[in-house]
């Protein structure tokens, strides 16, 4: 009953911050959110589960009550854990003490609102990465959406309304793609499944149950069921072309909320991709290898150009997260140890650097009250600690060894060069890929030369120093964090290494 109780409490967590004053609803959030974390380190220590929870290995911490029924197919509490969602759940905790810390000095209205939503949105996100049963799992997936909506549309930027609109629409209109790929599949498979657990529809799924719908042939069905879910869970990571969505969102979210946004709600897309399109469909997402590697390295190369094009801050980090994102598509696709196991790890990774790096650039917004590159120079005279986590966060987005980043575009590599089998031209399409970090570096330089360094120059009448402790030493915990992951990576990538073998081996490279 461990991850009932975890989940429970954030949700009273969350109902006390919003009962709370705001004077002190900041500092209420922040050590109610710390048992949570507790909680997932207890997950991540008693941890003993092998395999992938949908495939048929051993489900950690599981728990099942059925509670209804639905076109003769049960729907139930179903959750628990394997090497894939555990260290999304223990990033989840992680991130959001931090970014409850990094607040305090941004978020000076509707104080227990604000962090009310923030413990909501972290109790559906961990229902996201524990729910098994697709109904149950759908419940936190769209739940996220709301919090998420109010803190951008009522605490962002100048146009947060439409940007929070924005983002609705987008990711709702993409859920509801997905959920009619997604029941065309259950249809199809007719009797041979009872619920809508995920590892029975899996299983049945590669046993071969599924047919005919509708006059619909297995293959046709199966193949319109992967478009469909991959457009749906697309939008949410997001990939090119659907991710326009993103940089407006981030532009105008509060800095805690950016961090939420690019270190775990883009991690929910590239989850459930391999969670249903590559492991519950592991031979269409094998026929389409090849349009899937270009949309992935396409992503990388088109993001990276267009953060190179900016002048906001903030809009440089969200265009890196498009090209970081398409990393993990292509080590998904190739179908590899490696591969789909770096993938995983990146996605981990990633939510620490974006984390840190929207976290580094809002510190420096709250005291020169600009992200704009042209707007400001030397900034590290006045700011030295702050700058100096930040310049040592843009080199762990450019894959600088023994930080996570290198870690898990390492693995991606790896796992991709000898992918020929399932990906033909993998050569060709990893080096491509490999050509985004050149870029990344290009625009990150740029943009910390222009900014941090050189005499100190702002064109507004601002005093600037040194930023507060409460605002610098999130930054350093996350800093110390992807060290430690670049240092010792097998903390989770054995874990993840474990559970992605499975879907490797389900697999068939001919299609």
């Amino acid at each position: 009953m461990i991850i009932e109780a975890l989940i429970g409490f954030t949700f009273v967590a969350a109902l006390l911050v919003l009962l709370a004053p705001n004077e002190w609803a900041g500092r209420l959030a922040f050590a109610l959110s710390l048992v949570p974390f507790v909680g997932s380190l207890y997950l991540w220590w008693g941890f003993e589960a092998g395999g992938n929870a949908l495939t048929g290995g051993a489900i950690a911490f599981e728990s099942r009550i059925e509670w209804l029924e639905i076109g003769g197919r049960s729907v139930s509490w179903f959750v628990g854990l394997d090497g894939i969602s555990l260290p999304l759940v223990v990033l989840t905790t992680f991130l959001v003490p931090l970014a409850i810390v990094s607040a305090w000095t941004p978020i000076d209205t509707r104080q227990s609102q604000f962090y009310g939503l923030m413990l909501f949105m972290e109790a559906n996100l961990l229902g996201v990465f524990m729910a098994l049963d697709f109904f149950l799992w759908f419940i936190f997936w769209e739940a996220v959406l709301v919090p998420m909506y109010f803190l951008i549309g009522v605490w962002g930027g100048p146009r947060r309304k439409y940007a929070a609109i924005k983002f609705f629409v987008y990711t709702n209109a993409a859920s509801l793609v997905m959920f009619i790929g997604f029941m065309a599949l259950v249809f199809g498979l007719g009797d041979s499944v009872s619920s809508f657990g995920l590892p029975e529809i899996t299983q049945a799924l590669a046993a071969g149950e599924l047919g005919m719908w509708f006059g619909i042939p297995p293959e046709t069905l199966a193949m319109a069921a992967f478009l469909a879910m991959f457009f749906g869970f697309a939008v949410k990571v997001p990939i090119v072309p659907v991710h326009t969505w993103l940089p407006d969102a981030h532009v105008e979210a509060p800095t805690p909320v950016s961090v939420m946004l690019a270190g775990v709600l883009l991690k929910m897309g590239t989850y459930a991709l391999l969670r249903y399109n590559f492991t519950m469909l592991p031979d269409q997402a094998s026929l389409l290898a090849i349009p899937i590697a270009v949309i992935a390295v396409i992503s990388v190369i088109y993001g990276a150009m267009l953060a190179l094009a900016q002048k906001d801050l903030k809009r440089i980090v969200a265009y890196s997260s498009v090209s970081s994102m398409g990393y993990v598509i292509l080590g998904l696709v190739v179908f590899t140890e490696y591969g789909v196991g770096g993938a995983t790890f990146q996605m981990v990774a990633h939510g620490l650097i974006s984390g840190l790096m929207f976290m580094a650039v809002g510190v420096v917004y709250n005291a020169t009250h600009t992200r704009m590159v042209d707007d400001m120079a030397g900034m590290a005279d006045r700011m030295p600690i702050a700058v100096g986590i930040l310049v040592a966060g843009a080199f762990a987005y450019m894959g600088l060894p023994l930080m996570a980043g290198f870690a898990g575009e390492f693995f991606i590599f790896v796992g991709a060069f000898g992918a020929d089998a399932a990906l033909p031209y993998a050569p060709v399409f990893t080096a491509l890929a490999m050509f985004g970090i050149v870029i990344v570096a290009g625009y990150l330089l740029s943009a910390m030369q222009k900014t941090l360094f050189g005499p100190f120059r702002l064109e507004t009448d601002y005093e600037v120093g040194p930023a507060p402790f409460h605002d610098v030493a999130p930054l350093g915990v996350l800093l110390a964090a992807i060290i430690v992951l670049g240092v010792a990576p097998d903390l989770f990538f054995e874990m993840i290494r474990d559970a992605a073998l499975p879907v490797v081996e389900g697999v068939s490279v001919d299609g």
